[in-house]
């Protein structure tokens, strides 16, 4: 099915896996054609040749850290002039590490979810928005977390990021009242994606008990959320959307079938 998306440019963040790779997925089945951003170069190629394929839309991929400001320009600024013209901007990109006391925690957990979370969010947002209001055209759509809005025990940085998180979309919002640019965020519980598999250092016993006793979300459902906020017409935007597992009422409290 082609939408209003149809042959419009995207750039995703993170597109490597879970919820990234499902928006991506998912703005292809609407006719989007993508720019495709991750680490991890095989695995971009491969979803660019799959979606190619699959639904004929056109793919850029391109290898980068969000955490290298020059890389980023750089890759934003080269970025063929047929792929300049970004409609729709996910970031997506982000991770979190530890769930220790905050004076017991890894610091370096802390830099790389600082650097990723926050900075790299803006780096992206810096270089890419622009060309959005040159163009009196485009639309910003953070995933951010159910911990941009509470703080939870063993969270206190990665909540801290995403705090961060809400506070830039809302001021963002603010700057680009009037320029023709919407500016969104879908803010997730429980997705089970390799998040808990990196939060926990590849410990597959600790990532699988998070979920257990209850459905979580899937990449699925998050991506399902941004193509709605992505597909409101030009006099509507949708702010904030915060989606739970139903088993899930917030940060704290969660439902599980023993």
């Amino acid at each position: 099915m082609k939408t209003e998306l149809n042959g419009k440019i995207v750039l995703i963040t993170g597109a490597t896996s879970g919820i990234g790779e499902a928006t991506a997925k998912a703005f292809a089945g609407e006719g989007a054609n993508l720019i495709l951003i991750g680490r991890r170069k095989e695995r971009l190629d491969n979803l660019a040749a799959e979606l190619a394929d699959k639904d004929g839309v056109k793919t850029l991929t391109r290898r980068l850290d969000v955490r290298d400001k020059n890389k980023v320009e750089e890759v934003i600024n080269s970025l063929p002039d047929e792929w300049k013209k970004i409609d729709i901007l996910v970031n997506n990109a982000g991770l979190g590490r530890g769930l220790n006391p905050l004076y017991e925690d890894n610091i370096d957990g802390w830099e790389e979810m600082i650097d990723t979370n926050v900075k790299g969010l803006l780096y992206v947002t810096r270089f890419v928005v622009p060309g959005m209001v040159e163009r009196k055209s485009g639309h910003v759509i953070n995933i951010g977390s159910i911990a941009g809005h509470e703080a939870y025990k063993g969270g206190g940085v990665y909540c801290a990021t995403k705090h961060a998180v809400t506070a830039i979309t809302r001021s963002l919002r603010l700057d680009l009242l009037g320029k023709g640019v919407r500016v969104s965020t879908v803010d997730p519980g429980m997705v089970e994606t390799e998040f808990s598999l990196v939060r926990f250092y590849g410990d597959e016993q600790k990532a699988k008990k998070v979920y257990e006793g209850l459905t979580p979300l899937t990449g699925d459902d998050i991506a399902e959320a941004v193509i709605f906020c992505a597909t409101r017409p030009p006099h509507a935007n949708i702010n904030e959307m915060i989606i739970m597992p139903s088993a899930q009422a917030n940060a704290f409290f969660a439902h599980r079938k023993t």
